[in-house]
């Protein structure tokens, strides 16, 4: 997968490096506590487990770090903002070089499996009512997300839409945005209307097909919707989004932002190499 390719994880890994929260290590009185792991090791721990979507321990027998300093440590990073800050760094970063095109985005969500439940899960009406969940994505013309935002497999798509444009609003980009396409299921007034009250009027949003007998076979726009499709295709190819087994939405947020980082980078290093091609 591009997301290991040996480039892309030093680029990510130089960008979480200065954002590593400062850590004074306790003074033992004999001395003996043992020596710290590296936060690179850590990195490349966590890294394993969202590419392949292997267990903790699993990820620590790669990396070499046992599965519970695994856990500390992406505790640790979550609660010094260090994802956030990771992903919106990048964001600004593709912006800058390439530049967001928000002349057209669109917005759909994605189902997917949460076999251990937990916050932020619920049945999925896909999978015989087992435990799962799904984000909702917001993206620009190419696919790039700026917004998103997760519930439980059960949660309608449409309803996940105000979340969904709050997020890429909490960035600054909501007032950029000219077009937003979205397929059938989100044909609601409510829909609408969450759009129009952040100022966004020009909605494509696909008709559902009438019922009946009497329907008809009227040519309906389907939109510009496949760059958000295709982003969907590209996230569920990281095993631990595919199948989560994390318990809390605030550890599959760190892994969804952590995703999407790794997906810029790799587009970012295309565009590179359009420019100075490889022998």
């Amino acid at each position: 997968m591009l997301a290991l390719e040996p480039r892309v994880v030093e680029a990510v890994w130089q960008a979480i490096k200065p954002r590593l929260p400062d850590r004074v290590a306790p003074l033992h009185p004999l001395g003996c506590h043992r020596p710290r792991v590296a936060d690179r090791q850590c990195f490349v721990g966590i890294l394993t487990r969202l590419v392949t979507g292997c267990s903790w321990d699993v990820a620590g027998r790669l990396s070499g770090v046992g599965e519970t300093t695994l856990r500390r440590r992406r505790d640790e990073w979550l609660a010094g903002g260090v994802f956030d800050g990771l992903v919106d760094e990048s964001l600004a970063g593709y912006d800058r070089i390439v530049g967001l095109d928000l002349t057209d985005t669109a917005i759909d969500a994605s189902l997917h499996k949460a076999p251990f439940g937990g916050e932020g899960t619920g049945p999925n009406p896909t999978d015989r009512a087992k435990s799962g969940w799904k984000w909702s994505l917001v993206t620009d013309r190419y696919g790039i997300p700026f917004g998103w935002a997760i519930d439980g497999a059960n949660r309608n798509d449409a309803k996940m839409v105000a979340a969904t444009l709050d997020a890429a609003d909490e960035r600054g980009l909501l007032a950029d945005i000219d077009t937003v396409h979205m397929d059938r299921g989100y044909d609601h007034q409510f829909v609408r209307d969450d759009c129009a009250g952040r100022g966004l009027d020009d909605v494509i949003i696909a008709r559902r097909r009438p019922r009946g007998k009497g329907r008809t076979k009227k040519v309906l726009s389907l939109g510009l919707r496949w760059p958000v499709e295709r982003t969907n295709s590209w996230l569920s190819n990281f095993g631990q989004l595919r199948r989560n087994t994390d318990r809390f939405s605030r550890h599959r947020l760190a892994q969804l932002a952590l995703a999407v980082t790794l997906i810029i980078t790799v587009k970012l290093f295309k565009w590179a190499d359009r420019w100075s091609p490889q022998p």
